[in-house]
């Protein structure tokens, strides 16, 4: 079986790694809706492995982004276990589909936010996916490009050693951008590009301790690795990473009274 993609047809790969062995019923569905919406143009499929553990990356920058990773990840023979806000798997009928597909809540400022990061850990050392955002949320780079993410994806690595596979995409804005009147636009299908790297060469730091200078290295080294992939995607030069803290410190400078 076969789907078209904007000038390439992809074969659905087997299913490798963990699975839960119901899940192509929401998945078919889901990718219905998919393929109302969207055009693909894929590509990287060959850098996805069909098995054994692999933490996927990806640039988000819409809220709808995330769509197009889970299409292109269960296209790839993967099941796709995301980290999401806790808020959005406690949604009616959407969040018992999530919980039951594994997907894993996050929840932010509780004693308990760092249960999300153990069990993503068993996830990946018993061979499955976890897909995270690293930012941990939509960018907020003015023009949509990574910024400076956070530490959880480098101690995923570090503490399991799987691979880091980048997934980098463009195209969502068209459907839905939070900024625009109206945010949606449906209608014509929209292209939305989405390409898979090869995995990011972190043996440097193979074996190293979770030190904070190690933790935020490979967050950097991740981050930049996406970064360079959406500028070939573009067509545009990337760039240097946004700091969103040190954005924030400098307005605050500017803003306190001088004497």
């Amino acid at each position: 079986m076969t789907e078209e993609t904007a000038g390439t047809k992809y074969t659905l790969r087997r299913a490798g790694g963990e699975r839960l062995g119901w899940v192509h019923l929401p998945g078919s569905i889901f990718k219905g809706g998919m393929l109302l919406l969207t055009k693909r143009r894929w590509s990287g499929m060959e850098h996805v492995p069909l098995d054994g553990p692999v933490i996927f990356v990806w640039n988000h920058y819409s809220d709808i982004d995330p769509l197009p990773v889970v299409h292109y990840i269960y296209n790839a023979g993967r099941h796709p276990r995301f980290l999401l806000k806790n808020t959005i798997v406690e949604v009616p009928v959407i969040g018992p589909i999530l919980k039951a597909t594994g997907q894993i809540p996050v929840y932010r400022g509780r004693t308990d936010a760092a249960d999300s990061l153990r069990e993503a850990i068993a996830v990946l050392r018993r061979g499955g996916v976890v897909v995270v955002a690293p930012e941990g949320t939509v960018t907020k780079e003015p023009n949509r490009w990574p910024m400076r993410g956070k530490t959880g994806v480098a101690r995923l690595a570090l503490e399991t050693g799987a691979p880091v596979v980048p997934v980098v995409q463009w195209g969502a804005l068209a459907i839905h951008d939070r900024h625009r009147k109206p945010k949606f636009k449906l209608g014509k299908r929209k292209t939305v590009t989405v390409k898979a790297l090869p995995p990011v060469d972190l043996s440097r730091w193979q074996g190293a301790e979770t030190t904070r200078e190690n933790l935020a290295a490979v967050t950097d080294e991740i981050m930049n690795a996406l970064r360079l992939g959406v500028a070939e995607l573009r067509g545009e030069k990337a760039p240097p990473l946004f700091d969103l803290r040190e954005q924030r410190r400098n307005q605050n400078e500017e803003s306190e009274p001088t004497e």
